[in-house]
């Protein structure tokens, strides 16, 4: 494995120790700030992820655009940066108004998703990429594993600390890319920036215009907006179904992303091969769908662990789709496609939450006509088996 592929994988770890650091501790922290309960927690938890999104969305683009023109090694180092002073400022925070402006800039610095997502494709084959952007995924969900033990292990010390160390590790991935990465976008590969191209909607047009790509756009954006359910509700949907504790949600997290990882680093390859790029998607569409909808009902916590297996055979769709839509663009155009696709991912991100949190509130807030916290998952459970349908169409299949 070449250095660029080892760095961007520690640097996807990396990203996902400092997001799953905060995660256990962010309902707690609400709550001491705004002095509300859970469901009033959760409905902030849904504007700060929104408000992240809504960054994300408009700055994929731009940041992929820029990436395209001046080379990945340059974005990624000064989002690092930013990220690095953004979490100094969380840690002391008194403000649910400075959190919110904190979350803002955290969403526009970590818009490089896909700009790490281009550097893979730099560096690949055809062959190469379901392989390596499966390896991305099971990058970032060892970190996904590390980050909530750590917080939940930090949240002994107060809600503040996993913000500290946030801070350090995006400081310390910094460091590390300053010294060892190396430019993987060569100069005959470069474009000029367009303005035009660098926002959401000029990006979607510039894809879309290409044929054959608009369906699997479509399954990428229900499956991602169904997904953002896990990190928008999870937090709070353990408490109050199963009367979880921080330490207990970082756990489970944990246990998520070893699934993640293993699926992604070891079974997506197998898989791939054995059943197709599509028949391993449909996989991963059919189990989500059947996770989500088991969620809706059931009352045991060891139950929600025995689902796990089931729902990590989902990290086979987005390396499928990523690769399926990589292949269809050529090589100027990658960073522009992985930018437009993480502005299709903030989309979904931008309006689940709000969606979620307003129906987890409905359905557990003081004021509910019914308890039902698992409804929360009905949504995400019809929108994947959508996709799944889309997937399986003749028409998808000839294009």
């Amino acid at each position: 494995m070449n250095r660029s592929m080892v760095f961007i994988l520690i640097t996807l770890s990396l990203d996902a120790v400092g997001f799953g650091l905060i995660a256990p501790v962010m309902p707690d922290l609400l709550r001491s700030v705004t002095g509300g309960d859970l469901a009033h927690a959760a409905l902030w938890g849904g504007l700060l992820t929104g408000g992240f999104a809504a960054m994300q969305f408009l700055c994929g683009p731009v940041i992929g655009n820029l990436s395209d023109r001046f080379g990945r090694r340059p974005v990624l180092l000064i989002s690092l940066g930013v990220l690095a002073a953004d979490y100094a400022v969380l840690s002391v925070a008194q403000s649910i108004w400075l959190i919110l402006a904190a979350r803002l800039i955290t969403g526009a610095a970590s818009s490089t998703y896909g700009t790490s997502m281009a550097l893979i494709a730099d560096i690949s084959t055809p062959e190469e990429k379901v392989a390596r952007f499966g390896l991305s995924g099971a990058a970032f969900g060892i970190g996904f594993v590390l980050g909530p033990l750590i917080g939940g292990l930090l949240a002994e010390y107060g809600p503040r600390a996993p913000f500290i160390a946030a801070g350090c590790v995006a400081a310390g991935n910094f460091l590390f890319g300053l010294f060892f990465q190396r430019e993987t976008l060569s100069p005959m590969h470069r474009r000029a920036f367009d303005l035009r191209r660098a926002n959401p909607f000029g990006a979607f047009r510039a894809i879309g215009r290409m044929a054959g790509l608009g369906v699997f756009l479509a399954i990428y954006a229900l499956y991602e907006f169904a997904f953002t359910v896990y990190p928008v509700i999870w937090a709070y949907f353990t408490p109050a179904r199963f009367g979880w504790s921080p330490g207990m949600v970082g756990l489970s997290l944990a246990y998520f992303g070893i699934g993640f990882a293993v699926v992604q680093a070891v079974l997506i390859g197998p898989a791939s091969r054995r059943l197709g790029r599509f028949g391993a998607v449909g996989l991963g569409l059919a189990a989500a769908s059947l996770s989500f909808a088991t969620l809706t009902w059931i009352e045991s916590g060891w139950w929600a662990l025995v689902l796990v297996p089931i729902s990590t055979l989902a990290g086979f769709v987005n390396p499928g789709i990523r690769a399926e839509l990589s292949d269809r663009v050529p090589a100027d155009q990658q960073g522009e496609l992985q930018g437009a696709l993480s502005s299709l991912r903030a989309v979904g991100m931008m309006s689940a939450p709000f969606v979620f949190t307003w129906t987890f509130a409905a359905t557990t807030g003081e004021a509910a006509s019914i308890h039902w916290p698992g409804a929360v998952f009905a949504t995400p459970a019809a929108l994947n088996a959508l996709a799944l349908f889309l997937l399986l169409s003749p028409r998808t299949r000839r294009s």
